[in-house]
């Protein structure tokens, strides 16, 4: 697919969920500074002290639980506060709390009631699922054999009454096998093979909601980025439940179960088929309305995945009612919300069928707004999910009537993805004016309201054919509602028109200041270098600055009509002898015959605004050009206007071009400069006698301005 690469730049990974063990734990570590010192020393004997007694404290004796307990207990409340963790590791407390993992051993045929039973094991399970947020403690637990009797701890419901006790332990085991295999593949693998997962599977039907939530979020966890427990997980036949949970009334339960299927079929799209025909497509459309911000990025998320190109269902997403609250969805004040609505919608508006209905359902608007994000991915997204619906030639004018060219053209893009992304959307639109959309297209410039007609004519001048401009800004107006934005008092728009109008310009490839000068209303004639200021043959002297200047008439009267006449009118200067030149300096009179006597001479900046004036007064066109090419070259911000004024006092069309096109393409850096908003208005007659002349010309095919 052509944007594989840009779709995937938007697509955002989903990860394992290291769980919050308690709602209050953030709390509790806010502003608790790093302990150092004494109180370092402090908590380091705490520490000690705590784990000397779990360590002298393995047996059913009932002091022995209730300080084994109250062990765990000091050891989790410190664990909350993650700036201590380290204290708490280097004080041995990973072995003595994996001990305490598993009860302890009990005569045989011993049926009497144990004090504190399941009590213990949950304090130690809450402790080191506390220890594994941070990565580098992660292993350390496992390989001092922790897993295993997790494993056993979330199978305590078969051998015992299903006690608030049992409950608890079953939940923080689940728990701290999430934390534990957070973002690391190998521990993900070792809870597979020590049996993690059948009953973590298992748990999901469990009768507490918490439980199967725990359960839930470990096997999203370990589903995420691993095959082997992807395909483990399915096969413990978790699917059915699962999307029975997607139903729930329960906001953390379906937003559990939502993510565990995404990384289910994240990247695997055997498992995505499965779900799919397991009848998950409907509940996660439904949960497009959850009054849960998370499930409905969960399953927005999910549906672009569901989407993807290798995927047949877009149609049947857009026909089960999601188009219209993932649109919705894209006005949310939560990032993360839109930008995962924003990728389904993209990932739906690359089928043909749901282009036109995403549109029509009000899509446009929100998704040109997202392109002003700061956030990058939100804006690739909708950058991505524009492109898909530029496809379609019904969208076309919406597009260009909501005012989408000026977004597409003015965004300020994070990622080189989404300028790619963008790039090719606009391409995409350039394709399309053609036939009715063009025809629309100016049906619209000519019957709707102002604004619309402008932004027609805006987006016209960025992408029509050349084969079109004459139809569109001359015959049907364009050209004045450009202007019209130019003229305007909105700085903005007055931006607008320049841009368009700059563009209009370089499309049309009219006459530039390279161009061949006209040619001569007669033959002319060239006599040489060596004639050049030369007494031979010599019918005429000019008097410069007090210099003699030699001349031969028949070579001055091919030249010009300013000279034709002078030698074969009723002038003074016919039958003279010797002609005075008062207001010329002699290095500009003399490269002046120097052109006359060879047709060409190297033009400098320094003296090219005179010669062009003796250009001008002797109607010298070709030199004229020369001079104007020459004096173009040095325009910049701070002289346009007076090179303006300059063209306008010598009739120097090229130079005058040149100007006007240095304005509309500099406008922004001008526009804050003295005597901006007259320069404007007088050039805006010259702009329309230019575009006039440049879009009517039967040949528009010379070189590039």
């Amino acid at each position: 697919m052509e944007l594989q690469r840009c779709e995937e730049q938007g697509l955002q990974e989903r990860k394992g969920q290291k769980r919050k063990l308690e709602e209050e734990i953030q709390e509790d570590r806010d502003a608790t500074p790093l302990p150092t010192g004494d109180a370092r020393r402090a908590l380091l004997a705490e520490v000690t002290a705590q784990v000397k007694v779990l360590d002298c404290a393995f047996s059913w004796h009932e002091s022995d639980r209730a300080a084994a307990k109250r062990a765990t207990h000091v050891l989790a409340e410190l664990a909350k506060n993650e700036e201590v963790v380290n204290v708490i590791v280097e004080g041995g407390a990973i072995p003595a709390l994996v001990k305490h993992l598993q009860a302890p051993l009990s005569d045989e045929g011993d049926l009497s009631l144990k004090p504190f039973e399941h009590e213990v094991e949950k304090g130690s399970a809450f402790a080191l699922g506390l220890l594994a947020v941070k990565p580098e403690h992660q292993q350390l637990i496992v390989d001092s054999g922790a897993l295993s009797h997790l494993v056993n701890l979330l199978r305590r419901y078969k051998d015992s009454s299903t006690s608030r006790a049992v409950i608890s332990v079953i939940r923080r085991a689940a728990d701290a096998i999430t934390n534990l295999a957070h973002e690391n593949s190998s521990i993900k693998t070792r809870v597979r093979m020590e049996g993690g997962i059948p009953p973590l599977v298992e748990l999901l039907e469990f009768t507490d909601t918490k439980v199967q939530r725990a359960a839930a979020g470990a096997l999203r966890t370990l589903a995420f980025k691993n095959d082997e427990n992807k395909n483990q997980i399915v096969e413990c036949n978790a699917l059915p439940t699962l999307i029975s949970m997607l139903r729930s009334d329960d906001a953390a339960i379906h937003y559990e179960a939502v993510g565990v299927i995404g990384n289910l079929v994240h990247s695997s799209p055997n498992i995505k088929r499965e779900v799919l025909a397991a009848g998950a497509l409907q509940p996660v459309i439904g949960l497009l309305t959850s009054c849960c911000s998370e499930s409905q990025r969960e399953a927005a998320l999910l549906l672009g995945q569901f989407a993807a190109t290798d995927s047949d269902c877009k149609v049947h997403i857009v026909q089960r009612g999601a188009v219209r609250p993932l649109i919705e969805m894209l006005h949310s004040p939560d990032i993360q919300l839109k930008e995962m609505s924003a990728f389904a919608l993209g990932r739906l508006a690359q089928d043909t069928h749901n282009q036109a209905g995403i549109a029509h359902m009000g899509g446009l608007v929100p998704l040109l707004k997202l392109l002003d994000s700061k956030n990058g991915s939100l804006q690739h997204n909708a950058a991505f999910a524009l492109y898909g619906l530029a496809d379609n030639e019904d969208n076309v004018s919406d597009f260009i009537r909501v005012g989408g060219v000026q977004r597409l053209q003015d965004g300020e893009f994070i990622v080189q993805a989404t300028k790619d992304c963008v790039a090719k959307t606009l391409k995409r639109l350039e394709e399309k004016i053609h036939g009715r959309v063009l025809n629309h297209l100016l049906y619209l410039m000519r019957v709707a309201e102002k604004p619309v007609q402008r932004r027609v004519a805006f987006a016209l001048a960025h992408l029509c054919s050349p084969d079109d401009q004459r139809t569109i800004f001359i015959d049907n107006n364009g050209l004045e509602l450009l202007l019209g934005l130019l003229g305007s008092t909105n700085p903005k728009q007055q931006l607008d028109g320049a841009v368009a109008l700059y563009k209009l310009a370089n499309k049309a490839m009219t006459l530039s200041p390279m161009d061949a000068a006209p040619p001569s209303p007669t033959p002319q004639v060239y006599l040489g270098e060596q004639y050049v200021n030369n007494a031979t043959l010599s019918d005429v002297t000019f008097l410069v600055e007090g210099r003699r200047f030699y001349a031969h008439r028949i070579c001055l009267l091919a030249s010009s009509d300013a000279f034709r006449a002078m030698f074969d009118g009723g002038y003074r200067e016919k039958d003279a002898r010797d002609i005075e030149i008062p207001n010329i300096r002699w290095e500009v009179f003399e490269l002046m015959m120097r052109f006359i006597y060879t047709g060409s001479v190297d033009v400098s900046l320094d003296i090219a605004q005179d010669l062009l004036g003796a250009a001008d007064q002797y109607l010298l066109e070709g030199l004229k050009r020369l001079c104007e090419y020459t004096i173009a070259q040095d325009v910049t911000l701070d002289n346009v206007s007076s090179m303006y004024e300059l063209s306008e006092a010598f009739h120097a069309i090229s130079l005058r071009h040149t100007c006007i096109l240095f304005i509309l393409e500099h406008f922004s850096q001008l526009s804050d400069r003295p005597g901006h908003s007259h320069l404007i208005q007088r050039i805006v007659p010259e702009i329309r006698n230019y575009f006039a002349k440049a879009l009517t010309n039967p040949n528009p095919h010379n070189q590039r301005l």
